[in-house]
């Protein structure tokens, strides 16, 4: 198993931007994948970017986010990164991240949340227009 605690959420106005954090704990040297998720009222929980924890070396992201989104990992500090520019109004959700352990192919797999057995709490993000 592998615990997962999101940070650096809140209430910021359109066009600004906020950095998201996940710290890992436990089992990270298993994770082969992680990503990020959200999921706003009445809506069911969204696919957002997800990365190959050991190299980073495969990104995938929803195309409501790709340019202005930026997934990124420390290993160093078993921790997963989510840059947010340009937020609009439609951003606002509870972001969760989430951890898998199976291998996959990060670019036509990893955008359902059944793909992923860990997650976090959440952190909520408020876009004002």
């Amino acid at each position: 198993q592998v615990q997962l605690v999101e940070s650096g959420g809140g209430l910021v106005q359109a066009g600004t931007s906020l950095r998201l954090s996940c710290a890992a704990s436990g089992r990270t040297a298993s994770t082969y994948a992680m990503g990020w998720f959200r999921q706003s009222l009445g809506k069911d929980r969204e696919f957002v970017a997800t990365i190959d924890w050991t190299t980073g070396g495969s990104i995938n992201y929803a195309d409501s986010v790709k340019a202005r989104f930026t997934i990124s990992r420390d290993i160093s500090k078993s921790t997963l990164y989510l840059q947010m520019n340009s937020l609009k109004p439609e951003d606002t959700a509870i972001y969760y991240c989430a951890a898998r352990f199976e291998p996959m192919n990060i670019r036509t797999m990893g955008r359902h949340p059944a793909d992923f057995g860990s997650w976090g709490q959440g952190t909520q993000v408020t876009v004002s227009s």
